[in-house]
């Protein structure tokens, strides 16, 4: 094994510190995620706190690492070093991954890339989707801290694989994730809640609706919120709550990417970040749009890429250090 090239991502998020390593081939060879804690009761963590969890975890995930892997076998290594691929994004989260993975390179004498939290989304979406195949397309990303329309288009550059992104539109308010976390929170699930109120959603006869709302390619979870969490101090069941949540979700999303799929004339499209696991919103979201009146061809990360990981940062990191067009690699046994 250790004859081949092999590459070492890292990612620290919001609420997940990550490794991954891959090949030159982009084959999944190791990966190891730890959720940071938060306390019963909130609903999320400052950032100075999720720093201290994330200096904890790495050494834990390295030992992991150690076990399979030895230091002087990585021929690159590759961090998250900011949220998007922007001047000026910054969150201090990031710096974790960055010094990390700018130290070890440094030590061990092998190139570092650094990369954008979103691209490593994108780079893990494309391949675990097996698509879009298209060079540009539309992606939506939806997690606990991003909810966002994009326009991106796949880039060659000198070294490797890039992503221009044109943000669309997004919300003006609450993220996805967080408004799925805050109505699960309230229905006394823990946080993060989305796996939680996914599972008591299946229990529900579905007939409430929450409203969505949407003014051109800018959307509000806040009223959405409101409304759910009245029903809540109504006693309405928490399971039709929950999945009146999803189908709020879901149906925000379809308004905004049909008139995305109208106006840009784009009809791939990539779903990625955790909120895009949940089966409900896969299914109602991939039904609607590929209806023929619609015409588009939905693509999503799977459910184990769809949240924060750093997979998609090790293949992005490969591709830059080999100049390699990870869109293009073999389909079969990659990540």
């Amino acid at each position: 094994m250790y004859g081949m090239e092999i590459f070492l991502g890292i990612d620290t998020s919001c609420y997940t510190t990550s490794l991954a390593v891959v090949d030159g081939e982009g084959n999944l060879l190791f990966e190891a995620r730890k959720l940071l804690d938060v306390r019963s009761g909130q609903r999320g963590l400052p950032q100075n706190e999720a720093v201290f969890q994330h200096v904890n975890n790495l050494p834990r995930l390295f030992e992991c690492i150690g076990s399979n892997f030895s230091a002087a076998v990585f021929s690159g290594i590759a961090a998250s070093v900011c949220p998007r691929p922007a001047e000026g994004s910054y969150m201090p989260v990031f710096r974790v991954a960055a010094s990390y993975g700018q130290s070890m390179a440094r030590v061990l004498n092998v190139p570092f890339a650094g990369v954008s939290h979103q691209e490593g989304h994108l780079a893990a979406g494309i391949i675990s989707a097996r698509g879009p195949r298209a060079g540009e397309f539309l992606a939506v990303h939806l997690s606990g801290g991003t909810t966002e329309l994009l326009r991106v288009r796949k880039d060659m550059g000198t070294s490797g694989q890039y992503f221009s992104i044109l943000i669309l539109g997004g919300t003006n308010d609450l993220h996805a994730g967080q408004f799925i976390d805050r109505v699960g929170v309230r229905l006394g699930l823990p946080f993060p809640a989305g796996p939680h109120l996914e599972r008591i959603a299946t229990e529900a006869r579905g007939e409430l609706s929450l409203p969505s709302s949407v003014r051109g390619y800018e959307i509000s979870f806040s009223g959405p919120e409101a409304a759910a969490l009245r029903l809540a101090a109504d006693g309405i069941p928490a399971p039709e709550i929950a999945r009146a949540a999803e189908k709020c979700v879901a149906n925000t999303l379809e308004k905004v990417l049909r008139k995305a799929v109208s106006e840009t004339g784009l009809k791939e499209v990539l779903v990625i970040g955790g909120v895009s696991a949940n089966r409900y919103i896969r299914k109602r979201l991939g039904e609607r749009l590929q209806h023929r009146a619609v015409g588009a061809r939905v693509y999503f990360a799977s459910p184990e890429l769809s949240g924060d990981n750093a997979v998609g940062t090790a293949l992005l990191g490969m591709s830059r250090f080999k100049n390699i067009d990870i869109t293009r690699l073999p389909k079969e046994g990659n990540a």
